[in-house]
């Protein structure tokens, strides 16, 4: 292969490894399945297009400049001229980076504080506990509990109230939104929906210990009467949530059973957690309390 040959190869390579590093599934991150993915996923988009653009134009000035100023035979007793700069060139690349930066942060704010609207239609409330290792769901309106797994309508928001037992955590549904994190005495939120049927896999996207990886869940979205009815049959049959058994589920250790029970958790318990944290200095799990 000639060098001119070798030089466009160069400059191509880039590109056709891109497209040789394709999966076989989606990434969950790509494969939105609510309007606040979507939107991330918009983003998400526009970012990769506005970055191929910089990229595709540095590699064709690139290739250009290699082609053209390349030393050849009649050129090799060439000198550049002296020169001081060039005012119109030193204005121009100064500005397409604040161009750039700007492309990429007037939609990000808009995205962000769109997704933080209070919503028109008040969003069912879902309270989540982070427990080392195990992820706790409370339905406070419709006086059930689980653990691992929660259920939701489809179509209708989801107002997720964050805590934490122990480590800081991080709740994350890649297919319906971002992550938030979860902190021992400090209540975080992530508004999520579904807009259709399906199980979505849930995890912690922040290292916690030994038992990090079997820290994961599943949401469940539900036709809204499948979910009621679901409520109705969870509230009339499951055991009773004690206070003994949910000591005993956020004790510090791997739990990868799906739990349901009828009844929820004192709040006052968790509270009792996090003042035993702060007067022991534990970062950790715990015991008893």
């Amino acid at each position: 292969m000639t060098k001119k040959g070798l030089v466009k190869l160069g400059a191509i390579l880039p590109f056709l490894l891109l497209l040789l590093t394709g999966c076989t599934e989606k990434i969950d991150v790509l494969d939105p399945k609510g309007p606040v993915a979507q939107e991330q996923y918009n983003l998400i988009l526009w970012s990769f297009a506005l970055v191929s653009l910089v990229l595709i134009v540095v590699f064709v000035l690139f290739t250009i400049i290699l082609i053209r100023y390349r030393e050849r035979p009649d050129n090799m007793d060439y000198e550049p001229p002296d020169t001081h700069g060039n005012t119109k060139l030193e204005i121009l690349w100064t500005l397409i980076p604040v161009i750039i930066v700007m492309a990429l942060a007037i939609p990000t704010v808009q995205i962000t504080y769109g997704l933080e609207k209070k919503p028109e239609q008040e969003p069912m409330k879902i309270q989540v506990v982070a427990a080392d290792w195990k992820w706790i769901f409370k339905y406070p309106e419709q006086g059930i509990e689980t653990v691992n797994y929660v259920n939701i309508p489809a179509g209708q928001k989801i107002n997720f109230q964050l805590d934490s037992t122990a480590n800081m955590n991080s709740f994350w549904v890649p297919k319906l939104g971002g992550q938030e994190y979860t902190m021992p005495g400090h209540t975080g939120y992530l508004m999520l929906q579904a807009d259709e049927p399906g199980e979505f896999d849930g995890k912690s996207a922040n290292f916690t210990g030994e038992g990090f990886a079997h820290m994961n869940f599943k949401v469940i979205a539900q036709k809204p009467e499948d979910f009621d009815k679901w409520a109705r049959e969870t509230k009339a049959t499951a055991p009773k949530l004690t206070d003994e058994k949910f000591q005993e589920i956020i004790k510090k250790g791997i739990l990868e059973e799906r739990l349901t029970f009828s009844g929820t958790h004192d709040d006052s318990v968790i509270e009792t957690v996090h003042q035993y944290r702060k007067k022991t200095g534990e970062s950790g799990g715990h015991e008893q309390h």
